[in-house]
C-alpha cells in the first residue's frame, strides 16, 4: 500500500551528514532571520503583526483552502482573492485590479513545492505599490529556486514542516527583508517546546500501532489534514494550532537529511511519470522537474477525478486526494475559473521519502491492467 505520510521510524529520515534542517535553511538562505513555530498560519500572523495596522486588506490566491486567511482576518485585514492563469501564474490584471492604497500585503503561494510562476514580477509589484510581498511556501520546505530558498523570495514567508516530515506539527517563518526582521517580535507561540508532551506521546503510540498493524501502512497523520475542511471549523483549526512546535517535531527536524529527502521525492515524482506516462485522461501540472525542486505530491489534471481516485484506491494508494475545497466565497464564481476547474480536477499523489519508486511502479503495471 502507498500512503500519503512517511513514518516517524522510517530511516530515510537520519541524516547521514550531520545537517539537519536548520543547516539546510542557513546554507539555502544565509543572512535570512527565521523562527520555529507549531503551524504555519500562526508563524504568518506573527510575521505581520508588527507590520501591518487593522482596517488594511491583503490579496490571496483564490486556489487555496478556507482557513489560510484566517491569520489576517485575526490582525483586521481583508483577505481578497485574486485570480490565476492555468499555469498557476497570478492573472496580473485581475490582481492589480483589486490592489488600492489599502493593500499591505500580497501573497504568493508555491503550490506543490514548485515556485510561483511571475514571482519577480509581483515583487516588483509589491514595491510599486509599497505593500509587502507574502511568501507562502508551505508545500516545499527543501526547494529551492534561483539559488534560493522557497520561502524567502518575498519579504517574509515560511513553510511548513509537517508537510513533509511524519511530526504531529512544525512550521518555519523566514524573515526576508530588513524592515521585517527589525519589526518583529515575537509572540508566547514562537520555538520550541522544552519538553515532551501528551500530544507527543500520542502521535508516537499512534505510529507504532499502526507499524505493527502493517509495516507498509505508514501513514500517521493524513496530508489531508490541513486541507479538508469539508466539516471542521477552519477559526477552530486555526485557534487549536495556537502553540510552539512540539518538542518531538525539533527532534525529528534535527535528525532529518533534507537532501536524502529530497532526493527520495524527486525519484517518487519521476516514477508516477513513467507510471502515467500512457494515461492520455491524465495531464501532469508540472511537465518538468526543475533541479533544486522538492515536490509535496505529484499532481494532475484528471478527466474524471473521482473515477481516478476510486482506481488508485482500488490499486492500493491510499491518500491521494484532490485538492483543495474552497473558500465559499470562491466556490462557483466564474471570475475565478482556474481556481474552480482545479479544485474539481486536480489530483494529487503522494511521493514522500517512505515510498519505494518500484510500489509506484507496480501501481502503474495495476493501472495498466483495469484499463
Amino acid at each position: 500500500m502507498i500512503s500519503a505520510t512517511p513514518s516517524v521510524f522510517d530511516a530515510s529520515l537520519s541524516r547521514s551528514d550531520g545537517e539537519g534542517i536548520d543547516a539546510y535553511v542557513e546554507r539555502h538562505a544565509p543572512g535570512v532571520g527565521y523562527s520555529y513555530y507549531g503551524a504555519g498560519k500562526v508563524a504568518l500572523r506573527d510575521g505581520l503583526d508588527g507590520l501591518v495596522e487593522p482596517g488594511g486588506n491583503v490579496l490571496v490566491p483564490a486556489y487555496l483552502s478556507p482557513a489560510v486567511v484566517e491569520p489576517f482576518r485575526e490582525l483586521g485585514l481583508e483577505p481578497r482573492f485574486y485570480a490565476l492563469e492555468p499555469s498557476l501564474a497570478p492573472d496580473f490584471a485581475d490582481l492589480e485590479s483589486r490592489l488600492d492604497e489599502d493593500t499591505v500585503a500580497v501573497t504568493s503561494v508555491n503550490y506543490f513545492g514548485f515556485p510561483q510562476p511571475g514571482l519577480e514580477r509581483l515583487s516588483d509589484l509589491t514595491d510599486e505599490y509599497g505593500c509587502y510581498h507574502v511568501d507562502d511556501n508551505a508545500h516545499g520546505p527543501l526547494s529551492v529556486a534561483d539559488g534560493r530558498l522557497l520561502g524567502t523570495h518575498g519579504d517574509l514567508g515560511f513553510t511548513t514542516l509537517r508537510k513533509l516530515l511524519p511530526v504531529p506539527d512544525g512550521a518555519v517563518l523566514y524573515r526576508a527583508s530588513d524592515e521585517v526582521e527589525a519589526a518583529f517580535e515575537p509572540s508566547s507561540l514562537a520555538g520550541r517546546a522544552d519538553r515532551f508532551g501528551a500530544d507527543d506521546y500520542r502521535y508516537l503510540a499512534t505510529s507504532v500501532a499502526e507499524t505493527a498493524l502493517d509495516p507498509l501502512y505508514r501513514s500517521i497523520e493524513s496530508f489531508l489534514d490541513d486541507d479538508d475542511v469539508s466539516s471542521v471549523d477552519p477559526i477552530a483549526r486555526y485557534e487549536a494550532a495556537k502553540a510552539p512546535m512540539s518538542k518531538l517535531s525539533a527532534a525529528v527536524t534535527d535528525a532529518a537529511d533534507p537532501d536524502a529527502i529530497r532526493t527520495a521525492r524527486r525519484e517518487n515524482f519521476r516514477a508516477w511519470d513513467r507510471a502515467l506516462a500512457d494515461r492520455d485522461d491524465l495531464a501532469p501540472l508540472y511537465e518538468e522537474l526543475p533541479t533544486g525542486i522538492s515536490p509535496y505530491e505529484y499532481p494532475v489534471l484528471a478527466d474524471d477525478s473521482s473515477s481516478f481516485l476510486a482506481d488508485l484506491e482500488d490499486a492500493g494508494v491510499a491518500g491521494a486526494h484532490g485538492w483543495p475545497i474552497l473558500r465559499e466565497s470562491v466556490r462557483g464564481d466564474d471570475a475565478y475559473e482556474t481556481a474552480n476547474r482545479y479544485a474539481e480536477s486536480v489530483v494529487a499523489l503522494p511521493v514522500h521519502q517512505g515510498i519505494e519508486p518500484s510500489a509506484i511502479e507496480t501501481v502503474g503495471d495495476r493501472l495498466r491492467g483495469r484499463r
